[in-house]
């Protein structure tokens, strides 16, 4: 995610990601009052962890949702103790903008906020430390890539595109096996990190059950236009065509039904609510060409430029804006639709 506050940074960027947090606010606050049990403990203080928080303000609106409805609970079930300290732990990778992120927040904010780089998918914090761990649009970025991807000898090879969308099974499969390791990782560090009766709430981005690969080539992807755009500066002699070949999206969407057998093989944490949001129309929270090119502008620029250095941005992106004008993104948007699944986890025993 690009960092700053610049005209292609995540937190100028990331009105979709907002829109998932306010479509979870009234389900997450309702799970928080139902499930979590502080009647029969003690709090001198309450941690709190968001990961994979990014460095824009959707995090901030997250930390505030949640401190104010456990500051609602602890004051309407305990009226008679004295609310805890609240510390809020900011987790992301270590290329992270945490400056920006800490700049944006409040100076009369009701908690300590510390920052934590390093990858969610291992331990980050000590056994039982964490009360409520929370994490929101981070999930469907993978910890790396499948190796096969690239192994001209392999049938995933991936030549000419840049994502799974509308490549063979192969490729598919490849993807999906690392997503189920990577969420196994992700489920066992936080299994191990949650204090007794500790909660994990979860906003992951996916697609329908019984979605298919071929519906989606059918109408193309905005990775797939992206990819094209590549291609095209490939013949054009701008960038290798093997520089193409070599690059892969290290992004996967889960079904629901795919992430529930995930998480229920995993067995250190039970599904206490699995709830798909509903459709979320791009259009609603990106109504114009530009908002849709800054979007995928400020998720990705990073792994392009890392891959095919800085100078191919501008002429990539504008190229993406001139196919995006004509897709089916914006010809036809109510065709596109993706979900937010929304998981509420807990211990299954203690570790």
């Amino acid at each position: 995610m690009n960092g700053g506050d610049g005209a292609s940074s995540y937190a100028r960027n990331s009105s979709y990601q907002r829109g998932a947090i306010e479509a979870a606010e009234a389900l997450l606050r309702k799970e928080i009052n139902t499930r979590l049990d502080i009647t029969d403990h003690s709090y001198s203080s309450f941690t709190i962890a968001d990961f994979g928080c990014s460095s824009g303000p959707n995090t901030i609106l997250a930390v505030d949702i949640i401190i104010q409805t456990l500051r609602d609970k602890f004051s309407s079930s305990l009226p008679n103790t004295t609310t805890p300290q609240f510390q809020v732990y900011f987790n992301d990778v270590s290329h992270t903008d945490f400056n920006a992120l800490f700049a944006l927040l409040p100076p009369q904010r009701p908690y300590f906020a510390a920052g934590v780089p390093g990858s969610f998918y291992g331990n980050l914090f000590p056994k039982a430390h964490l009360n409520l761990a929370y994490s929101s649009c981070a999930l469907c970025w993978l910890s790396d890539l499948p190796p096969e991807l690239t192994d001209t000898s392999s049938p995933a090879y991936n030549r000419g595109k840049i994502h799974y969308t509308g490549a063979s099974a192969e490729v598919s499969q490849a993807y999906s096996c690392q997503y189920r390791k990577d969420i196994k990782l992700f489920l066992h560090a936080r299994a191990q990190e949650l204090a007794e009766n500790g909660l994990m709430a979860l906003i992951v981005p996916g697609v329908p059950d019984g979605f298919l690969d071929c519906q989606e080539a059918s109408t193309g992807s905005e990775f797939d236009l992206l990819g094209s755009c590549l291609m095209d500066m490939a013949r054009e002699g701008r960038i290798k065509e093997e520089e193409v070949d070599s690059f892969n999206l290290p992004i996967y969407y889960s079904t629901p039904k795919e992430l529930e057998d995930i998480i229920k093989s995993n067995g250190e944490l039970k599904i206490d609510k699995i709830e798909t949001l509903g459709s979320m129309g791009a259009q609603d929270t990106m109504p114009d060409l530009e908002s849709r090119v800054l979007y995928l502008r400020a998720a990705l620029e990073g792994v392009v430029r890392t891959h095919f250095g800085h100078q191919i941005l501008d002429d990539l992106f504008d190229r993406y804006a001139l196919k995006l004008a004509h897709s089916s993104f914006i010809l036809q948007p109510q065709t596109h639709r993706s979900i937010m699944i929304f998981v509420l986890l807990s211990r299954c025993y203690d570790i």
